[in-house]
């Protein structure tokens, strides 16, 4: 078993559309509206590895973050440089957390939040 794609729903389409694939690079592997539920569906890959689908659907409730709620706390991506990428998107307008160290690992990780407010981490390969 391997994994194969994590499905993300989104206020505003255009919004995260542009921030997932201008600010955060994903490569746009499909595009498809879909009338009967009003409803986009976006597959997004790093590369040709297909990795998001971002849906929009009209009015959905907002996600839970803070407090912390079950289900989902957060996506993560395999990076080499945490510090490069930090600078990266902190240049892009992209407010990010400090840079910590993986207490466990000792690998670097930092954290940002996706247009609606779901955490991204980007952590030392």
């Amino acid at each position: 078993m391997r994994h194969h794609h994590t499905a993300l729903i989104c206020s505003n389409y255009t919004i995260s559309k542009k921030f997932y694939t201008e600010i955060l690079g994903f490569t746009i592997l499909g595009e498809y509206y879909r009338a009967e539920r009003q409803s986009y569906k976006l597959d997004l890959g790093i590369g040709q590895d297909y990795v998001l689908e971002l849906f929009s659907f009209p009015n959905p409730p907002p996600r839970m973050t803070q407090p912390e709620a079950c289900g989902l706390r957060h996506i993560a991506f395999a990076i080499t440089d945490p510090v490069a990428y930090r600078a990266t998107l902190q240049a892009k307008g992209v407010a990010c957390e400090a840079i910590r160290t993986d207490e466990y690992t000792g690998k670097l990780f930092f954290f940002i939040r996706d247009p609606d407010g779901l955490p991204i981490e980007f952590y030392q390969e």
